[in-house]
């Protein structure tokens, strides 16, 4: 039983290290996008192939420029952990809100999906990706309809969504400033 919980733990904190480069990168949180890769690590991601900081101040302008609005989220998650390495295939799917490029000014969604196959290795401070290939097998742009809540007068009350730690998802203590209604 204490293998299979080792492995359990081990698995988690992988998921985690995962989840700390998709929230690094929407969030543009540099140290937390790091944190998920060794300082030696390797990424081929598209037309890039670099260490994970060459990656970002690649990757972080052309969001910038483009996109007020991505999500990086992981789905199937599978890994092999034999010892203090592991390979995990996770699948993915991107999506961007893209500042407006059309003739009549309306905003586009892009969306993507594929699969981060990745090699880990555990050091001192836990698991890291020393290698990620990022697999993209398939993608498609979109008209951009409004939000649902966009007429609600007292939704940003709990914040809005933001690309850097005034996110409503760095607030400490988590609080509700919105009154109780029933529509």
């Amino acid at each position: 039983m204490s293998d299979r919980l080792a492995w359990l733990a081990d698995r988690q904190e992988i998921l985690d290290c995962l989840t700390r480069f998709c929230r690094g990168m929407d969030r543009f949180d540099r140290d937390l996008f790091l944190s998920a890769f060794h300082p030696h690590a390797e990424i081929a991601a598209g037309p890039f192939v670099g260490s994970p900081a060459d990656c970002w101040d690649w990757a972080v302008p052309m969001h910038e420029a483009a996109q007020p609005m991505t999500q990086h989220l992981l789905l199937n998650h599978s890994v092999e952990i034999v010892g203090d390495e592991a390979h995990s295939e996770t699948y993915y799917q991107f999506i961007a809100r893209n500042h407006p490029f059309t003739a009549d000014g309306g905003e586009t969604v892009m969306q993507a999906g594929g699969r981060y196959i990745d090699r880990l290795e555990r050091g001192a401070d836990g698991w890291r990706i020393a290698l990620r290939i990022n697999l993209i097998e398939w993608n498609c742009l979109q008209p951009s309809l409004p939000l649902p809540f966009g007429e609600i007068a007292d939704a940003a009350l709990n914040g809005i969504a933001a690309r850097d730690r005034s996110d409503p998802g760095y607030a400490r203590p988590l609080v509700n400033r919105r009154p109780h209604q029933r529509p």
